[in-house]
C-alpha cells in the first residue's frame, strides 16, 4: 500500500501542469479572491484566510477541472459529440458550461431529491438533466451502463485532468495568502483536495492539509482510517461530499497528503453557513461551509495561521432560508 501511495502522489500535477491549467482556466473566468474576515477571525481565535470559489461562472470550485478536462477532450477524442456523468450538482454545472461551450452534447444523472436549483442551473448551461437512483452512487452506476449501452464518452468524478483544473485555485491561494499553517479542505470524491495536495506539494510548502467529510457522509473517513474503500450511507445537507463510495486513486493520495481528517455534524454545519452569511454576506452551501465547521471545531488546530475554502454557494433558497432561521442569532464580540 504504501508504494501504490507514493506512486499516486508522485503522479499527481506538478507546477507546470498545473499553471498550464490556469492558463485554460483563465480564458474563462478571473482568479477568485482570498479574504482574511475580521468577525470569522473573531469567532475562530485565529487568523484565517477563505478562499472564495463560490465566485466562479457557475458559483463553484468544479469548474475549473470541467474546463481543463473538456478542452483534453476535444483535443484526444475529436469524434465524441456526447458526455455523460453523475453529479450533485456542480460537477455537473462545471461539464455543462464547459461540454455546452466545446459543441457537446451533456447528460447529468442526479439522484431523486436532488437539488432543485441545481438542477435547472445544469438545464439553463444546456445539460440534459435526468433523475435516476436513490444516491450518487446509484445514478454512477447508471451512467456507466448508458456509457456501454450508447457509447456515450463517461466523465468521471475523480480524473487526472479534474484535479489539474481544481488545483489552480489551490495554488492561488496558496500564493496570495502569507503562508499558512493548516488549510481545511471539504473531501467528496477528492478532486478538491488532491488538488490542494498538489498545489501544496509543487510549491515545497509545509501547510498542512485537513480533509472535513460529514458525520452523515462518513465513508471517506472510514476508509482513511482503514486504508482500503469502504461504503457508508450519505445523506446530508452537504450534498457536494454525500459519498457513499470513495475513490481509490482519491483515497491513495489522501492518505498519503492529509495530515488527518475531521467529521463535522449537521448542527456545525448549519452554524458555519449561518456565519459565513452573518460576518462576509456570502451564501455557502452546506459543502461549502464544512471546512469552516471543521476549523472551528478543531482542538488540535493550534494559534498559527489557517485557511479554507468556501467551495460553492450553490444551496436551494428555501433550504437556506430555514438555515438562516435556525438556531440562535449570531453575536459577535464587542470592542
Amino acid at each position: 500500500m504504501a508504494e501504490l501511495m507514493d506512486r499516486r502522489v508522485a503522479e499527481l500535477p506538478g507546477l507546470a501542469e498545473i499553471e498550464a491549467a490556469g492558463d485554460l482556466v483563465y480564458r474563462y473566468m478571473r482568479p477568485t479572491a482570498q479574504y482574511s474576515w475580521p468577525l470569522i477571525n473573531e469567532r475562530a481565535g485565529a487568523e484565517v484566510w477563505v478562499k472564495h470559489e463560490n465566485h466562479t461562472p457557475v458559483g463553484a470550485f468544479k469548474v475549473r477541472g470541467g474546463i481543463v478536462y473538456m478542452d483534453w477532450l476535444r483535443r484526444t477524442h475529436p469524434q465524441v459529440t456526447t458526455i455523460v456523468s453523475a453529479t450533485r450538482g456542480n460537477h455537473g454545472q462545471s461539464l455543462a458550461y464547459a461540454g455546452v461551450k466545446a459543441g457537446l452534447q451533456v447528460v447529468l444523472l442526479v439522484p431523486k431529491g436532488n437539488s432543485r436549483e441545481k438542477n435547472r442551473a445544469m438545464e439553463a448551461l444546456g445539460a440534459e438533466v435526468v433523475e435516476s437512483g436513490n444516491d450518487f452512487q446509484e445514478s454512477t452506476e447508471h451512467a456507466m451502463e448508458l456509457e456501454m449501452e450508447q457509447g456515450w464518452h463517461r466523465v468521471p468524478s475523480f480524473d487526472r485532468r479534474l484535479v489539474a483544473g481544481v488545483a489552480t485555485y489551490a495554488l492561488e491561494m496558496l500564493r496570495v495568502c502569507p503562508e499558512l499553517e493548516t488549510v481545511y479542505v471539504p473531501v467528496g470524491m477528492g478532486s478538491g483536495a488532491s488538488g490542494m495536495i498538489a498545489a501544496r506539494n509543487a510549491l515545497k510548502l509545509r501547510t498542512k492539509i485537513v480533509g472535513v467529510v460529514s458525520s452523515e457522509a462518513p465513508a471517506f473517513a472510514m476508509s482513511y482510517e482503514a486504508g482500503r474503500v469502504i461504503e457508508h450511507a450519505a445523506e446530508t445537507i452537504a450534498d457536494g461530499v454525500a459519498c457513499r463510495r470513495p475513490d481509490a486513486a482519491a483515497l491513495e493520495i489522501g492518505r498519503a497528503g492529509l495530515d488527518r481528517v475531521i467529521m463535522v455534524d449537521e448542527n456545525e454545519v448549519e452554524a458555519a453557513m449561518r456565519l459565513y452569511f452573518a460576518a462576509t454576506h456570502n451564501v455557502a452551501e452546506g459543502a461549502g461551509a464544512i471546512g469552516l465547521a471543521a476549523l472551528l471545531k478543531d482542538k488540535q488546530r493550534g494559534s498559527g495561521r489557517v485557511g479554507t475554502v468556501l467551495t460553492g454557494g450553490n444551496v436551494d433558497s428555501d433550504v437556506f432560508a430555514r438555515v438562516l432561521g435556525a438556531g440562535e442569532k449570531l453575536r459577535f464580540r464587542r470592542e
